[in-house]
């Protein structure tokens, strides 16, 4: 290798003091990164020094959906006690059911005319379905004929108040009187899973169970209609109908 060549690489470190430029270096840093954070100080020691976990300054925001017709003030609780029951929504009225029943089982019982105005028909699927569960817990199924017959008799009652009253009576209102005075019959089948029905006792207890069906159900028709003077012409009827029930029940 050329000597002359290998001279012209080498430096002249005699006059260059490496403490001196590395506190320069140094200073420069301190200095600028104190300019980053100009509000820690221009030595950066405050922001060394702070803890990382340290409160906040100011409280952090988030974002609450509004819901839909926030515009208008309305209160869930309000609302909801203003909601009508269940049963008053279904149509069903516990106090007309009990007063019906109660008429039914005490025909000389005197019957606001007001209760007999609710088409009510959940008492007398009750009852019909009552009758046919304990028919058919004496071995007799006699689900279609219930229905049947009860169809049949609804509409032949119905025709028959409409020609005697003038103001006339409807469909729902014969069809709930008819199914509650069913329910001397759901006893007179009762009464068939003891004893049979087919002597001279069940004769007699057929009869009175058919005499007080009727009964009821023209003491509810008269006070419906106004038809004081016609009880013994509405009960007749009434009469064969449920006599048609208490056969299903003796046979």
């Amino acid at each position: 290798m050329d000597p002359r060549r290998a001279g012209e690489n080498d430096w002249d470190m005699s006059g260059f003091d490496y403490n001196a430029s590395q506190q320069q270096q140094f200073g420069n840093f301190e200095y600028n990164y104190g300019n980053q954070f100009g509000s820690q100080g221009t030595s950066g020691d405050s922001y060394a020094n702070a803890s990382p976990y340290s409160a906040p300054t100011e409280a952090p925001s988030y974002f609450v959906p509004q819901p839909v017709g926030s515009g208008v003030n309305f209160d869930a609780k309000d609302n909801f006690e203003d909601e009508p029951p269940l049963l008053e929504e279904l149509g069903i009225n516990p106090y007309h059911i009990i007063e019906k029943t109660r008429a039914v089982l005490n025909p000389l019982r005197n019957t606001d005319a007001l209760i007999l105005q609710d088409a009510d028909i959940v008492g007398p699927v009750i009852f019909c379905i009552l009758f046919g569960f304990i028919l058919l817990l004496s071995g007799k199924i006699h689900f279609g004929y219930i229905y049947g017959i009860g169809v049949i008799g609804c509409l032949a009652i119905f025709f028959l108040l409409n020609m005697m009253s003038v103001a006339g009576v409807s469909l729902g209102i014969t069809v709930s009187v008819l199914g509650y005075c069913l329910l001397p019959m759901v006893g007179l089948a009762g009464v068939n899973l003891l004893l049979s029905l087919q002597g001279l006792a069940g004769t007699i207890i057929s009869a009175i169970s058919v005499l007080w069906c009727s009964l009821s159900a023209s003491k509810l028709f008269v006070t419906a209609l106004g038809l004081q003077k016609q009880q013994p012409l509405v009960a007749y009827p009434c009469a064969l109908l449920y006599g048609v029930f208490a056969l299903m029940a003796i046979f």
